[in-house]
C-alpha cells in the first residue's frame, strides 16, 4: 500500500509555500550525508497534504527513498501492543490495577535494587506489585540494558536481557528477567523500560496465542497494514530500506544490510517493544485509527472512552517530575505519558511547537509520529538512523509542520470562522450574510437618554478570539453568545433590547 497526496494544503488550513520548507529541510539532510533517505507525511482534516521522500534507502544498491520503502520502526512498536493490551482490557480479562502476577507470577515477589554491582548486589523487597497500568506508563521499575546509566542496566546486560537480539522464546527471556531486581519501586519513577514487551507475553498468555498471530490477526490485518510484521518476506526485500549510523568520521556507517538482515526471517522472539517494520501508509492508517475514537474503515477495535483513557496524561505531573535525566523519544518537562505513548502538556513548558493533548512517540532509527486531535493532524517522519538522538530532526520537524498551519489567515478578512451545521459540515459565512435581528437598535451607552440614535459601524475581530487569539476591538457589549451552538469561533452582537428573546 501506498500512500497519495488526497488534498492541497490549502484545502486543509496548510500553506503550501510554508510546507516547501520541510522539503528544502530533507534535502539538506540528506545533501549533507546526515541521512542517507527520508520520508514526511502530513494528514490534516481525513486528508494527506504533504508526502514526500528524498534521499536513498540502501546506498550500496542506489535504491531511492520510495513511497512504499519498508523501514524499522522499533519503539514506534509499542502503541500497537498497547492496543493489543487494551483489547483484552474492554473484553474484561484484567483491570488496570491489576498486579500482573495474576498471569505471570514470577513477578509476585519482586526486590527492588539497593546496592552493589552487575555481578554482586543487595536488593529490598517492592513495597506493591507491578501493575498492568505500571507496563503501559513505564513506571513498572524495569529499565533497558542499552542504557549504560545505572547498575541495572549492566545487570540486564550481563544476563543476555535484550528482546531484539534473543534466540529466547518470549516467555523464557521475561520469566528470567523476573528474577532480576527493579531499578525502582513501582510506580515510583518514570524510567524508560523492556516493559511493553513483558506486556506483549501478557497479551499471550491472556489471550491464549503467540503475541505475534494475536497482533497480526487483532490489529494489523483489520487496520489494514499490509506492509507491518515482524520480519520482511523475501517478495519485498527489494523495498527493504538499509540501516545506519554515524561514524566517528560523521559519514555514515551500515548497521543493518536489509539484504543480510536479521528481519528477513521470522522473528523467534516478537518484541512489543520494538520489533516491528512498516510503511509510511501503514502507520498513516493507525494514526487515522486513533484520530477517529477507535475505528476505520467501518472496523472498530477500541471504543472511544477507550482511547480517550489511552491518550490522556496517567503521571503525577509530567515525566521531569517522575523521570530520571536518561534516554527517551520525547523530552521530560511539559510532557507527560499515557498508556503506550507520549502526552504533551504544555508547549512552553517543553520548549516547542505543539497542542495540549497531541501524542507522539518515535523509535531507535529516529522515526517518529504525533497526533494532534486538537488540529485534526497526524504527522510521521521515517528514516534510518541510530541512534535516534544523533540529530534534532524529531524537534526540527515539529517546528517546520506546526508553521505551517495558517487557518486565520486562510478564512481572509471579514470572514467568519467555519460553523458546523445540521449536517457536521463546515460552512464559513459573512457576517453581511446573516439576518438581522428584529427589534430597536440598542442605543450607545453614551448616547441614552438624550433623544436621538447615532449608528455605529458594525465591527467585529473577523476570526473570533478562540481561534485567532486576538480580543474583539469592538466595546464591552460585543462577546460571544455561548448558548449557541459554536458560539467560541465568532462574534455577535447581543441581543437588542426591547426584541423577543428566541425560543
Amino acid at each position: 500500500m501506498t500512500a497519495s497526496v488526497e488534498a492541497h494544503p490549502e484545502e486543509v488550513g496548510l500553506s503550501s509555500e510554508r510546507l516547501a520548507r520541510i522539503e528544502r529541510w530533507m534535502e539538506a539532510l540528506v545533501a549533507q550525508g546526515k541521512l542517507a533517505g527520508v520520508q514526511v507525511l502530513v494528514m490534516r482534516r481525513g486528508r494527506t497534504a504533504f508526502f514526500q521522500s528524498r534521499g536513498t534507502a540502501d546506498l550500496a544498491r542506489s535504491r531511492p527513498m520510495a513511497p512504499d520503502t519498508i523501514v524499522r520502526i522499533y519503539s514506534m512498536t509499542k502503541p500497537l501492543t498497547s492496543l493489543a493490551a487494551l483489547m483484552l482490557y474492554e473484553e474484561g480479562r484484567f483491570q488496570l490495577d491489576d498486579p500482573i502476577s495474576r498471569f505471570l507470577p514470577a513477578f509476585a515477589k519482586a526486590r527492588v535494587f539497593a546496592r552493589g554491582d552487575a555481578e554482586r548486589w543487595d536488593s529490598v523487597p517492592a513495597e506493591r506489585e507491578i501493575t498492568f497500568r505500571d507496563l503501559m506508563t513505564h513506571t513498572s521499575g524495569l529499565t533497558y540494558g542499552f542504557m549504560q546509566s545505572t547498575p541495572v542496566d549492566a545487570i540486564y546486560r550481563a544476563h543476555g536481557i535484550d528482546f531484539q537480539t534473543s534466540t529466547e522464546s518470549l516467555g523464557a527471556l521475561v520469566e528470567r528477567l523476573a528474577g532480576l531486581p527493579l531499578l525502582a519501586q513501582p510506580g515510583a519513577e518514570w524510567n524508560y523500560s523492556v516493559a511493553t514487551d513483558v506486556l506483549g507475553h501478557l497479551v499471550a498468555v491472556i489471550s491464549g496465542e503467540p503475541f505475534d498471530r494475536y497482533l497480526r490477526e487483532r490489529v494489523i490485518r483489520p487496520l489494514g497494514m499490509v506492509d507491518t510484521d515482524f520480519h520482511v518476506p523475501a517478495a519485498k526485500v527489494d523495498r527493504f530500506a538499509a540501516n545506519y549510523a554515524r561514524g566517528e568520521d560523521g559519514r555514515l556507517r551500515l548497521i543493518d544490510d536489509p539484504a543480510e538482515s536479521r528481519y528477513l526471517d521470522p522473528a523467534k522472539l516478537p518484541s512489543g517493544g520494538g520489533g516491528l517494520v512498516a510503511t509510511a501508509a501503514d502507520y498513516l492508517r493507525f494514526c487515522r485509527f486513533m484520530l477517529n475514537k477507535g475505528e476505520l474503515d467501518g472496523v472498530r477495535l477500541l471504543g472511544r472512552k477507550t482511547v480517550e483513557l489511552m491518550t490522556s496524561n496517567h503521571l503525577d505531573g509530567d515525566m521531569a517530575d517522575m523521570g530520571q535525566p536518561r534516554f527517551s523519544e520525547s523530552r521530560y518537562t511539559g510532557v507527560g505519558f499515557g498508556l503506550g505513548f507520549s502526552v504533551m502538556l504544555d508547549p512552553a513548558k517543553a520548549e516547542i511547537l505543539g497542542t495540549p493533548g497531541e501524542y507522539a512517540w518515535g523509535g531507535a532509527a529516529s522515526t517518529a509520529f504525533w497526533v494532534d486531535p486538537a488540529e485534526d493532524m497526524a504527522v510521521i517522519l521515517l528514516t534510518q538512523l541510530m541512534p535516534s538522538s544523533t540529530y534534532p530532526i524529531r524537534r526540527e520537524l515539529r517546528v517546520l509542520t506546526y508553521q505551517a498551519i495558517v487557518d486565520c489567515a486562510a478564512l481572509g478578512a471579514g470572514t467568519v470562522p467555519p460553523r458546523l451545521s445540521a449536517a457536521g459540515s463546515a460552512s464559513p459565512t459573512r457576517r453581511a450574510d446573516r439576518p438581522r435581528s428584529s427589534g430597536r437598535r440598542a442605543q450607545p451607552r453614551g448616547n441614552r437618554g438624550r433623544g436621538r440614535t447615532r449608528s455605529r459601524p458594525s465591527r467585529t475581530c473577523g476570526q473570533g478570539p478562540p481561534r485567532c487569539g486576538e480580543a474583539s476591538p469592538g466595546p464591552r457589549r460585543w462577546r460571544a453568545r455561548a448558548r449557541e451552538p459554536a458560539a467560541r469561533d465568532r462574534c455577535v452582537r447581543p441581543r437588542p433590547r426591547g426584541a423577543a428573546r428566541p425560543r
